[in-house]
This record gives structure tokens, C-alpha cells and sequence, in this order.
């Protein structure tokens, strides 16, 4: 897909990787709705600040009809509660499953058939090593970017007799404030992670794989696991 002259809806472009790939995006030639819960703090030159709650229809569906002219949207938007299943508060898991899964579900079935009647076009899915290696005490946050990873491969075969194609973007830590208690020396620059996703885009990649760590982990999903 070419990004020049794109018209691109970013989800959580207020900060992290979303304000990265929302500026990388303008520089590319793209015209950029960047969207937040308050888009007051989106202050990036350039872009179109958008309100939108991933866990509100209502706001979902005014963002779908205000960006109507959109032929790529990144569903970025996303949480990190540190939860773990069993022991962990119930109401922060289904937070995770609301803003990790349904949240991006709902933004792709509200702009599908905008991108569809533009056109056609493509989505990214920003999901995680985490899709494929499950720690416990981050099961919450595993076990709904796990489920955003079907989603993705999912809508990839719905969507594409559509005109719209599906990417995943899968990444370890990153250097954002998700991320701020991970030592710097384990954590990806984020305009890096930004670029190759764009990059992924073009190229019409299905699946972009960001650093050496998600590399390894994608590698190890033939692996035996552990005995117990």
C-alpha cells in the first residue's frame, strides 16, 4: 500500500509508538487522524487530533464518521495492567480484554466498510511477543493480545475479498511509558519499531516482526514446552 497520500486513522497516537508512527506517517505524505481519549494532549504538527475511546461504540462510531475518508487504520491503542489471571483482580482483566481485543474488534468493524468504500485499503494490528509467550504474571495483557493475534488472522481472510488487507505488527518491550519499568537495555526504540511497520505496510507484509527478541519468540512456538 502506498502511504503517500493515504489517509490514515492511528489509534493512542498521543504518546508511545502511536505518536511515533502518527508523525513518521505525516512525514511519509500521509494525512493523519491521531486519536485519543482526549485529544487536547495530541500535539503533534501536522496531524488531525480525533477523540476516541476504543471502549466507547458511541465514540467509535462519531470517529468512524468524522474520518470517512480513511484507507488505513492502526488499531495502536492499548493497556498494560501487569494482571495475572487467577490471583489478579477480575474487573482489570476484562479491562485488558475490553481495550486489548474488543476494543481494537470494534474500530476495525466501524471502519471497515469506510476504508471499503474509499477504496480499499489496509489495517494494522500493534500486538506483541506476547501474543505467543504467556507469563504469568502478565496473563492478563498475553491472553488478550493472543486474542487480537486471531483477530488479525482472522479478519485478514474476511477482509480481503474486501479490498482491505490485515497486518500484525508483534514487538517486545519498547522504550514508552508502558514499558517504564523494563531496564533500558532490554527495550526498542520505538521511531525504529515505527518505521519497520510502516515499511511492512508498503511492502504488503502480513506479519512484521520488529526486533530479536519477538524474532526468537515466534521461532520457539515448534518448541516442546517445558514438562511441568
Amino acid at each position: 500500500m502506498e502511504l503517500k497520500n493515504a489517509v490514515v486513522v492511528v489509534t493512542g497516537a498521543n504518546r508511545g509508538l502511536g505518536r511515533h508512527l502518527a508523525a513518521q506517517l505525516v512525514e511519509r505524505g500521509a494525512k493523519v487522524y491521531a486519536t485519543a481519549r482526549r485529544p487536547e494532549t495530541v500535539d503533534l504538527p501536522g496531524v488531525i487530533p480525533l477523540q476516541l475511546d476504543v471502549t466507547d461504540e458511541e465514540s467509535v462510531r462519531a470517529a468512524a464518521r468524522t474520518a470517512s475518508d480513511a484507507t488505513l487504520l492502526v488499531n495502536n491503542a492499548g493497556i498494560l495492567t501487569e494482571t495475572p489471571l487467577v490471583a489478579g483482580d477480575p474487573d482489570a482483566v476484562r479491562l485488558e480484554m475490553e481495550t486489548n481485543f474488543f476494543g481494537p474488534l470494534a474500530v476495525t468493524r466501524a471502519f471497515a466498510p469506510v476504508i471499503e468504500g474509499n477504496g480499499g485499503g489496509a489495517v494494522l494490528n500493534v500486538l506483541s511477543a506476547l501474543s505467543w509467550l504467556h507469563p504469568a504474571g502478565l496473563g492478563a495483557y498475553a491472553a488478550a493480545k493472543t486474542a487480537a493475534w486471531a483477530l488479525t488472522d482472522a479478519t485478514r481472510e474476511e477482509l480481503a475479498p474486501r479490498g482491505i488487507a490485515v497486518s500484525a505488527l508483534h514487538v517486545a518491550y519498547m522504550d514508552t511509558d508502558m514499558a517504564a519499568s523494563v531496564p533500558a537495555n532490554q527495550k526498542t526504540d520505538p521511531a525504529g519499531v515505527a518505521a519497520q511497520a510502516l515499511d511492512g505496510i508498503e511492502a504488503g507484509l502480513p506479519e512484521i516482526l520488529a526486533d530479536e527478541v519477538t524474532r526468537y519468540v515466534k521461532q520457539s512456538l515448534t518448541a516442546s514446552p517445558d514438562a511441568a
